[in-house]
């Protein structure tokens, strides 16, 4: 079993951030770098997600943010608890893609989250298998494919 950290996004990692966004595994699953890079830079001044950056053995090589699941007045998460907490994930480094790390630091994740909330939800696309095998793996249940605040379809996920 690897040892995951989690530190704080600064905005030293824009650029790796960036770079990870223009990955071709990436592609289709989340916003143009240079956009999600700005948004990202914005949220870190209004302390409303939590941005973190994951090692594994000192090498940083994903992504994770987490929030209040009703901050942004999401749609699919209507109905959920009032402190339910949803998190947002990227593995950036293709290099470690295919050994049981999106599995692994997102349970690793999840342990910290599920001693403050009582419910961690997520999103995804409901065509990447990819990103939905590893949050199953990691103890998240398919609840529902929803609209999302721009109609597209998501895979509501909870992670009781």
């Amino acid at each position: 079993m690897s040892d995951y950290t989690f530190r704080p996004m600064t905005r030293a990692d824009l650029p790796m951030f960036k770079d990870w966004l223009s990955e071709p595994h990436i592609d289709g699953w989340w916003g143009e770098g240079g956009a999600e890079a700005r948004l990202a830079q914005d949220d870190m001044d209004k302390d409303i997600v939590d941005m973190r950056i994951v090692h594994v053995d000192g090498a940083p090589f994903a992504y994770i943010q987490d929030y209040n699941a009703h901050a942004f007045g999401a749609p699919q998460y209507v109905g959920f608890d009032e402190n339910a907490r949803a998190i947002d994930t990227f593995l950036g480094d293709p290099a470690f893609l295919g050994k049981g790390h999106g599995t692994g630091y997102l349970a690793a994740r999840l342990s910290e989250l599920r001693r403050h909330y009582p419910v961690i939800l997520t999103d995804p696309d409901p065509a990447n298998k990819r990103a939905i095998a590893a949050y199953t793996r990691a103890g998240f249940r398919p609840e529902k494919i929803t609209p999302c605040e721009d109609g597209d379809p998501v895979q509501v996920m909870v992670h009781p």
